[in-house]
């Protein structure tokens, strides 16, 4: 507790030179960043010093205690009730800090000795303030379902890994992380999930209010070409945008863009007999050549997260709008130099395989273009991999407008996508790891 209470005070420290002891419409832009990142490592700190705590309310809580369990002599059906209603938080994050601190709390064996923390790495990230209790659950929380499916020393290796890749990631960018480790470590799983998802395949169409109301819940199998079409005409919706006068610009929200590019999708279907997209609405679908011609192991989808088991990509295959980009196959060039202007189709899927989708937001592909990083008519940049990033046109902007640069480290695909802040933002203009490189493990 000791240690943990100096690094609360530290973060304390910290928080008083951001400037967190001023009023904050006093802040410039740059001091608000400071003072949030330095608010973020004061929570942390202080959240990791009361999961201990947590755990052993829960300990002196358990079930075999009765009615002298502390909870219950404090009015409380449960530890986690008796948590969230003395800190003001909610069940659920009672119940994560509870189940971090008993990953992280050292331990005592029969004997007397002092055994490590269950999860080691996770417990030095969670001490450090590096790793925020809803992401050390969700780490905690796949280490225990892959532990009677993966041994020991990789799944400490995993932990290890998980635990630097974590930090600084938002919520949908960790379950991504997340899903692919699951998928990496324990292949054999995924064609039984695969099933169970899809048994519980959905769409409900209600009218409600004046209104057609449209739910549903796609697997990825039957899902994955609604998502290509759709956001194949959005995507082209928004790169028309960027090269249009404001008069002419469509003003319509990307979720209309959605609604709109679904009924123009269904129009064309009544009464057609060819396939209702163009053909550059694809699939693309990323696998190793073991696995396509073995029909085992796993596969990933641009722009879906859950990885699917290859032998679902024997059924999709029979769809002409269907690309299988077959990682160690023979390929086309990807680096044309200054022979040609524009990235190729074969090197916008070859930055997908590094990039993942935009570099800034993670936006899908389909709503993204190639921008050159040294540009082709002012700085005499190439075309090729490690002059492009795929950004979104949002982010094409804003990264230009506040002056944010983007570095590559390594070649092809396996390089590595950084954005540097600005000053303003990061004085020290600290890189940030973007692109795929974010959720692979190294082995």
């Amino acid at each position: 507790m000791a240690s943990q209470l100096a690094g609360i005070a530290e973060a304390l420290d910290a928080l008083v030179r951001a400037g967190g002891d001023r009023v904050p419409s006093a802040l410039t832009a740059g001091e608000l960043i400071s003072v949030t990142d330095a608010f973020g490592a004061l929570k942390r700190h202080v959240d990791a010093a009361y999961a201990g705590v947590a755990a052993e309310v829960a300990r002196q809580s358990r079930a075999e205690f009765g009615k002298d369990s502390l909870a219950k002599k404090q009015g409380f059906a449960s530890p986690a009730v008796l948590i969230s209603t003395t800190t003001g938080t909610s069940v659920g994050e009672s119940a994560r800090m509870i189940q971090v601190g008993e990953a992280t709390a050292p331990r005592t064996a029969l004997s007397g000795e002092r055994l490590p923390a269950k999860h080691p790495h996770v417990a030095d990230a969670v001490a450090g303030g590096r790793l925020g209790m809803t992401a050390a659950s969700s780490i905690v929380t796949l280490l225990i379902k892959l532990s009677l499916r993966v041994d020991a020393v990789r799944l400490s290796d995993a932990e290890r890994q998980l635990c630097e890749l974590a930090p600084g990631l938002r919520p949908d960018e960790l379950s991504k992380l997340l899903a692919r480790v699951e998928a990496h470590l324990d292949p054999d799983g995924v064609a039984p999930r695969h099933e169970e998802l899809r048994g519980a395949r959905t769409l409900v169409i209600q009218e409600r209010d004046g209104m057609l109301v449209i739910s549903a819940k796609l697997d990825v199998e039957t899902g994955a070409p609604v998502k290509a079409a759709i956001e194949s005409l959005v995507g082209a919706n928004l790169r028309r945008n960027e090269h249009s006068a404001e008069a002419e610009r469509d003003h319509r929200s990307v979720k209309q863009m959605n609604a709109d590019a679904l009924a123009d999708i269904c129009r064309h279907a009544i009464g057609c007999d060819e396939v209702p997209t163009a053909p550059s609405a694809t699939v693309v679908i990323r696998m190793d050549l073991e696995a396509l011609e073995s029909g085992l192991g796993t596969a990933t989808i641009d722009g879906i997260a859950q990885p699917v088991p290859a032998g679902m990509i024997r059924r999709l295959a029979a769809d002409q709008q269907i690309i299988p980009a077959v990682l160690g196959g023979k390929s086309e060039v990807l680096d044309w130099g200054r022979s040609r202007r524009l990235f190729t189709t074969a090197q916008k899927l070859a930055l997908v395989e590094r990039d993942g989708g935009c570099v800034g937001c993670g936006a899908p592909p389909a709503w993204c273009h190639v921008h050159h990083l040294a540009w082709w008519n002012r700085d005499g940049g190439k075309t090729d991999l490690a002059n492009g990033v795929l950004l979104c046109t949002g982010c094409h902007h804003r990264l230009h407008a506040d002056g944010w640069d983007i570095t590559i480290d390594g070649p092809g695909i396996e390089g590595r996508v950084y954005l540097v802040p600005p000053v303003w933002i990061d004085p020290q203009r600290r890189p940030r790891r973007a692109g795929m490189a974010r959720y692979r493990l190294t082995a």
